[in-house]
């Protein structure tokens, strides 16, 4: 496959399509690309805000792409920056990423997407986490998972592999919002302009004090910001943006973020 992911650059905009038909798996090779993309979208301080999304109306993503096992891809072989699809172990992304769920997310597709920090589906998406009836174990999921939706519902998808609608994942609290399959693209690009023109070192201190602070006792997290130990926090505090907005405020008008 020569283009097995689709990169599109639309102003501070990062958008990037996974297209490997039939079912957009992901091989050795191309979770090496996606890590490489996402490097470039995390080090580039143009960009602010990513969009992923599958090709095609059916999947989303399958995950691990069995095919290429079969043919020698080995299951503990080299991902790339980034490990899996290039992304759940990225250290330092302190962007947001948004999640464009077009069709079939399973497996190491639904680990993908819970990499993401807003899940957007389309109306006839589906979940699962069938490891269980190959044999092996959803390794990033059975961390993620339990964290994301209610403990008992978590474990029922990754002891028995059964499959959840979107009306379903919405009730638990998996995805933000379920859409109609041609307006979930728009809707994307729509909320990826809407943080574009946000504050960005506001979203990267968000994002690492969360990331940071998600096995911490609050007290801690928060003794954490206050002796300036989030590199992220301490640099907002500096800035030229934390200073626009006071005065954006106080002038009545919209602020003006550069990033610095």
């Amino acid at each position: 496959m020569d283009n097995p992911i689709h990169i599109e650059r639309r102003g501070h905009v990062f958008e990037l399509t996974l297209n490997r038909p039939k079912a957009n798996a992901i091989d050795l090779a191309t979770s090496r690309l996606m890590g490489e993309a996402f490097t470039e979208f995390r080090d580039d301080p143009d960009l602010r805000v990513a969009v992923v999304t599958g090709a095609g109306e059916k999947f989303f993503c399958p995950g691990w792409d069995l095919k290429a096992a079969a043919d020698g891809d080995a299951v503990d072989g080299d991902y790339g920056v980034g490990g899996f699809g290039g992304l759940q172990e990225l250290r330092g992304l302190n962007k947001p990423v948004i999640m464009a769920v077009n069709g079939i997310c399973c497996g190491g597709g639904l680990e993908l997407a819970l990499s993401g920090d807003i899940i957007l589906a389309a109306e006839h998406a589906s979940f699962a986490l069938p490891e269980i009836r190959s044999g092996t174990v959803a390794d990033a999921a059975s961390i993620k998972l339990p964290k994301r939706i209610p403990y008992h519902i978590a474990m029922e998808m990754l002891l028995t592999g059964r499959w959840i609608d979107t009306e379903e994942a919405a009730r638990w609290g998996l995805i933000n919002q379920v859409l109609p399959a041609d307006q979930l693209m728009d809707k994307a690009r729509e909320m990826a302009d809407l943080l574009a023109s946000g504050p960005p070192l506001v979203y990267a201190a968000i994002k690492e004090v969360v990331r940071e602070a998600e096995d911490m006792k609050f007290q801690d997290a928060l003794n954490k910001i206050t002796k300036s130990q989030f590199e992220t926090v301490e640099r907002l505090y500096r800035s030229e943006d934390q200073l626009e907005g006071a005065k954006a405020f106080a002038e009545k008008r919209d602020p003006v973020w550069k990033g610095r």
